[in-house]
């Protein structure tokens, strides 16, 4: 089955959301963003987070001691890297704490996507390429441009209720990462988000 991620939560509020419809994964962005937000307001709003899901940290070229530092005090479960993180950078991770990585390619060509498999990462996660900016686009990529992958991928960018049905029926991605997609007005909304979750559960 799909896995779905609601990535961006910034309130104790968005919370209470998830716990009602038990997504996969949730993300805690702590790069610069309007969704960004520090380590206390993380570890408050992971306190309250049900169990069943995991808590992933979006960082873009952090140093890795912050990276290490919300793994041991259990903050994030997951590690996503937005940035220019290379084998070395995740080598440290490694080192450090067991805690799964997620590295994210903003694409633009296959060859691309075949080459970051042989990155030290667990899972990848395709988003949109925009020139000088990490993430956060809210528009969606050509899906043709995914070749084969063996490593397990996340398929971010644009996603929404109108077109998730035909991500998962083309794409067959590990899981679906969504955030402004799930907002309005910059807000997760609650009803988008069941919506959301609903489809995924039932295979679309």
């Amino acid at each position: 089955m799909t896995k779905i991620k609601i990535c961006g939560l910034s309130r104790v509020q968005d919370i209470r959301i998830v716990n009602e419809v038990l997504p996969d994964y949730i993300g805690f962005v702590f790069a610069k963003s309007r969704r960004q937000v520090n380590p206390q307001q993380a570890q408050e709003m992971k306190a309250l987070l049900d169990r069943r899901i995991l808590s992933v940290g979006v960082f873009v070229n952090a140093e890795p001691s912050e990276i290490i530092k919300l793994c041991k005090d259990d903050t994030i479960d997951i590690i996503q890297l937005h940035g220019d993180e290379d084998r070395s950078y995740m080598d440290t991770l490694r080192n450090e704490v067991s805690n799964r990585i997620i590295k994210v390619v903003r694409v633009q060509s296959a060859g691309q996507l075949i080459n970051a498999q042989l990155l030290p990462c667990d899972y990848l996660l395709l988003d949109t390429y925009q020139k000088d900016r990490y993430g956060g686009s809210g528009k969606s990529f050509d899906w043709s441009l995914i070749p084969k992958l063996h490593k397990p991928f996340f398929l971010a960018g644009g996603l929404c209720a109108e077109n998730i049905a035909s991500a998962v029926d083309a794409m067959h991605p590990y899981c679906l990462d969504m955030s402004s997609g799930v907002e309005t007005g910059g807000i997760k909304d609650r009803d988008k988000i069941r919506k959301i979750v609903r489809m995924v559960r039932s295979e679309i």
